[in-house]
C-alpha cells in the first residue's frame, strides 16, 4: 500500500460563540504516509489543536462544527463515520497524547489499570491478560511494572508523561497525535521523552503528527513540516527543504527567532505583532499585516497553494510575476 495512510483535504472547522463564528481551520489540506513523522508548526491560536480534534473526531460540539473537509485515514473518511465506528478507531488506530499529563489521567485510578482498561476496550483480552500487557507497556516506556497500581499524584511530571505514552501505544495504532506533548516538561526530561518517543515509534512502525511550536523539536523527530498561520497551511516539505530553504515570510520569520549559538552575540529578530484574532482575520492573506514583503494583492487575495518538487508554499511572492526571490 504504497498511498498515504492519512490524507487531509479542504478541512475547514468554526466554532460558532455568542461574540461570532471563530475561523479555527480555513480550508486546511495534508498528507502523511506510513511509518512517517509530520511536525505541524505555528503559534498559539494557529489550528493545530483543533486540526488534531478534528482527525479524532472530538470537536466540542456545540460550539465547533466541520464545515467541510475530507479526512482519509487508511482508506476511510472519518467524518463521514457513525460515532460507533469511531470509537473502535479512536485510541485503537488512532491514539492521542495530550499536552499536560496530568489533566489526561484519572486521579483516583492506578496508572497500570488506566493502560489495561484501554486494552479492554480494545482488544479482545482477558482480565488477566490485559494486566500483563499493560505491565509490560510500563517497562516499554522505562516504569518498572511494580508500579502499576500507583496513582498519578505519585509519579513525576516527565513519568506520567511516559504513563500517557504507553497507554497511547498499548493497542499498537497506526497513528500517534502528539499535541506539544513535552512543553510541561524541563529542557532536560524533554529531550528524554523525545527520545523515548522517536525509538518507540520506530519500534512499533507507527505514524505520527507532532504538534509543537518548537523548531528544535521538531528538528528531532520530524520527517516532513507543515507550518500553519491562522487556520491554513502556509508551507509544506520535507525537513531538509524546510529548515535549510524556507519560502514563506512566516516560515523565515520563524527561524530568525532562534538563537545561534555559534553566534557569540546573537540578535533574535522577533516576528512583529501578533497572530490576528480569528474573529476578525484580515482580508487576503492573514500574514499580511506582519509581513515584511507585503504586496497590494496580498491584502485583498487568498494567495493559492504552489508546489514545486514537494515543496510547498502559500504566498504571492511565488505566483506567477510574484517575483518569487526569497532572499
Amino acid at each position: 500500500m504504497n498511498g498515504p495512510l492519512l490524507e487531509v483535504s479542504d478541512l475547514s472547522v468554526v466554532y460558532r460563540t455568542y461574540e461570532g463564528t471563530v475561523a479555527a481551520v480555513n480550508g486546511l489540506g495534508f498528507s502523511l504516509h506510513r511509518g512517517r513523522t509530520l511536525g505541524l508548526v505555528g503559534e498559539s491560536g494557529a489550528g493545530k489543536t483543533t486540526t488534531a480534534l478534528s482527525i479524532m473526531g472530538l470537536v466540542p460540539s456545540p460550539p465547533g462544527v466541520v464545515e467541510s473537509g475530507r479526512i482519509i485515514f487508511d482508506g476511510q473518511d472519518l467524518l463521514r463515520l457513525p460515532e460507533r465506528e469511531m470509537k473502535r478507531i479512536r485510541g485503537n488506530r488512532i491514539s492521542m497524547i495530550f499536552q499536560d499529563p496530568m489533566t489526561s489521567l484519572n486521579p483516583v485510578l492506578t496508572v497500570g489499570l488506566q493502560i489495561s482498561e484501554a486494552l479492554a476496550a480494545h482488544q479482545d483480552l482477558s482480565e488477566a491478560e490485559a494486566e500483563r500487557r499493560a505491565a509490560e507497556m510500563l517497562e516499554r516506556v522505562q516504569i518498572p511494572a511494580a508500579r502499576y497500581r500507583e496513582y498519578p499524584h505519585e509519579f513525576s511530571g516527565g513519568m506520567r508523561q511516559r504513563v500517557v505514552i504507553a497507554m497511547a501505544l498499548a493497542c499498537n495504532p497506526s497513528l500517534i497525535i502528539a499535541d506539544e506533548p513535552t512543553t510541561a516538561l524541563d529542557v532536560t526530561i524533554q529531550a528524554q521523552v523525545l527520545e523515548l518517543m522517536k525509538s518507540l515509534k520506530e519500534e512499533f512502525a507507527t505514524s505520527m503528527i507532532m504538534i509543537t511550536h518548537d523548531l528544535g523539536v521538531v528538528g528531532e523527530v520530524c520527517d516532513n513540516v507543515a507550518v500553519m498561520y491562522a487556520g491554513r497551511i502556509v508551507e509544506t516539505g520535507s525537513l531538509e527543504q524546510v529548515f535549510s530553504d524556507a519560502l514563506h515570510p512566516y516560515t523565515r520569520g520563524l527561524f530568525r527567532c532562534i538563537p545561534d549559538i555559534e553566534e557569540e552575540l546573537s540578535v533574535i529578530r522577533p516576528i512583529e505583532g501578533l497572530m490576528p484574532e480569528p474573529l476578525d482575520l484580515p482580508s487576503g492573506c492573514a500574514f499580511h499585516p506582519r509581513c515584511p514583503r507585503c504586496m497590494e494583492i496580498c491584502r485583498t487575495r487568498v494567495p493559492e497553494a504552489i508546489e514545486r518538487d514537494g515543496h510547498g508554499v502559500m504566498c504571492h511572492l511565488f505566483s506567477e510575476g510574484g517575483g518569487g526571490d526569497h532572499a
